[in-house]
């Protein structure tokens, strides 16, 4: 039960994280800018192959902090960046589960 406790703490200090370096970086009030972000992709696909699938706390922490600091930029910014990292987690969990069986 307290593994869930971290992991929701985690998450939710990325995100305010990634709120405060999306205001910090993005002044205008609108979305302006709608490129495809890769450092961000990167830092998001990290988060989720870590969350889903370290087996660790701490590095599970890790990950959702990361895929929270992504996922928790304004309203936006990081959709595209968060929706391909948790595509390709769930992917490598399902890879992971398969060669297990």
């Amino acid at each position: 039960m307290l593994d869930y406790m971290i992991y929701i703490l985690t998450f939710a200090v990325g995100s305010i994280l990634g709120l405060l370096y999306s205001y910090k970086q993005h002044g205008e009030p609108f979305v302006a800018v709608t490129k495809f972000n890769i450092p961000f992709t990167v830092i998001s696909i990290i988060g989720w192959v870590l969350g889903f699938n370290s087996g660790n706390i701490i590095l599970s922490a890790i990950g959702f902090l990361l895929a929270g600091f992504v996922m928790g930029e304004r309203p936006g910014y990081g959709r595209k960046e968060t929706a391909v990292g948790l595509i390709v987690g769930i992917i490598v969990y399902i890879l992971l589960m398969c060669r297990l069986m």
